[in-house]
């Protein structure tokens, strides 16, 4: 179950982070308040997570696996460039927490 939270904790994190353009510098109300509302749940799932997964391994895959669904969404959606550089960026941080699980995660 520790893992289902932990997946919605990434999808919600990258919503709100989807949804910050829409905001307007949170002048505007609907996208603000859905920009905040994904990230409250977001941090509600995480909360959950931590329960079975310890913190640093929990944090590294949101972090980690919400930037490289950040940057694909960029790329995909937002018209962002793609890079070596960016590319090289996002395999480290994938790279980093598969290191994390490996090294066990309880």
């Amino acid at each position: 179950m520790a893992y289902a939270f932990l997946l919605a904790a990434i999808s919600l994190e990258v919503l709100g982070t989807s949804l910050l353009n829409a905001t307007d510098g949170f002048s505007r109300l609907w996208p603000s308040a859905a920009c905040l509302a994904a990230y409250a749940g977001s941090f509600f799932a995480l909360a959950q997570t931590v329960k079975d997964i310890p913190v640093g391994v929990t944090y590294a895959m949101w972090a980690g696996l919400g930037t490289a669904a950040i940057v694909a969404i960029g790329v995909v959606a937002l018209g962002e460039s793609l890079s070596a550089t960016k590319i090289l960026g996002v395999l480290l941080v994938i790279g980093g927490v598969v290191v994390l699980n490996l090294g066990g995660a309880h």
